[in-house]
């Protein structure tokens, strides 16, 4: 009989990944959910004797998955394979019942001695079958079959060649939701490694978002930003980056309120003004801005040469500081990444904004890295 496995990812790119990842000759029956509810209703239907688990989900989280199964009593055995890689969220995910957790983006050779060590696999030459996925409703709807999924490289070369023509015509540039996907899964990976940065540093557990990616217009970008704009005012810091054929320009946004939390846990003992202020907006878009890049870098295989970081403002409306650089840009991808830290008034926002020109060769490092 095969086993019952569930990969549980809000994230298209992530799934694939999974199962490229997983052991060949596996018997298996993959059902796939793209949130937590999915996958407990998969769980409840004999679906998911293993359970691949994302953390950062829509609707309902790896960490309530977990909850739910350990309150529920549900028949699962579940592994996380997550970009939240604090020391905390390993602590936690274990405390929840979790078997073991796995670092994204997801090794294959990790993968296959963590199911190994387990007992959970077990090698006898049959392929992974084709399956379906539960909605939260119970609902089965077709999901593409492993075959199906690999397919996509077919598309993603077609992506690739119009891409090379849409470099000599910027304004009809596109980017479709499967490329959003995969940025977002990027920027997800990447948010994760600023993450334990920080949560390191400072000694706290850092609550990630699920990212934001759109490509916009620059004009829209303060109406896309609407849920970061609040009565507290705010501090910026921009920084340049360049790389082979991509450039853009990384924000960071620190609401006022923030300092004085951010000043205690960095053990500040100096006297408490606008100088000081600085000084830590600065440090926390080094650990922040820098670690993102590295992650992204990382995972396209390239690197960005930053430039010095400015002052754009400090004590002002976040739509000021936007403002600030609008009339640079027509279009952008923008990934927006909001930070805030458990049990303290800390929220800082990420903004990475790709040039329109850079966005063909994004797309084609995309179509790359899925191949």
């Amino acid at each position: 009989m095969p086993t019952a496995l569930l990969i549980c990812d809000d994230s298209t790119m992530a799934k694939k990944q999974v199962v490229q990842s997983l052991p060949s000759g596996w018997n298996v029956d993959i059902t796939f959910a793209s949130n937590g509810m999915e996958a407990i209703a998969a769980i409840k239907s004999g679906k998911g004797d293993i359970l691949l688990l994302d953390l950062n989900m829509p609707e309902m989280d790896g960490y309530q998955v977990l909850e739910t199964i350990v309150k529920q009593d549900l028949p699962t055995l579940a592994i996380v394979i997550s970009g939240d890689i604090q020391p905390e969220a390993l602590q936690r995910v274990r405390a929840l019942g979790a078997l073991d957790f796995i670092k994204k983006p997801i090794d294959k050779n990790k993968l296959s001695e963590v199911l190994h060590a387990y007992g959970v696999f077990s090698q006898d030459g049959s392929k992974v079958n084709e399956t379906e996925i539960l909605t939260s409703q119970g609902v089965k709807q077709a999901v593409p079959s492993i075959t199906d999924l690999e397919a996509t490289d077919t598309q993603n070369s077609a992506v690739k060649s119009s891409q090379q023509v849409e470099k000599t015509e910027q304004k009809d540039l596109k980017v479709n939701s499967e490329m959003l996907d995969c940025y977002q899964e990027i920027a997800n990976v990447a948010m994760g490694q600023a993450g334990d940065l920080l949560a390191r540093l400072l000694d706290v557990f850092v609550v990630l978002p699920i990212p934001n990616v759109n490509f916009i217009e620059v004009s829209e970008l303060t109406m896309a930003l609407t849920d970061v704009e609040s009565k507290d005012t705010t501090s910026g810091i921009c920084q340049g980056f360049i790389g082979a054929g991509i450039s853009g320009e990384a924000l960071l946004i620190l609401n006022d309120s923030s300092f004085k939390d951010i000043a205690s846990l960095m053990k500040y003992e100096h006297t408490f003004d606008d100088n000081i202020e600085l000084e830590l907006l600065m440090d926390m878009a080094n650990i922040l801005i820098g670690a993102c890049l590295n992650g992204i870098s990382s995972q396209l295989d390239m690197s960005f040469s930053q430039g010095h970081p400015v002052v754009l403002g400090q004590h002002r409306k976040i739509s000021e500081l936007i403002a600030t650089n609008a009339k640079k840009w027509k279009k952008t991808l923008a990934v927006e990444i909001s930070y805030s830290i458990e049990n303290y008034a800390i929220k800082c926002d990420l903004l990475l904004l790709f040039t329109e020109a850079s966005v063909a060769t994004l797309n084609n490092k995309i179509a790359y890295l899925l191949d």
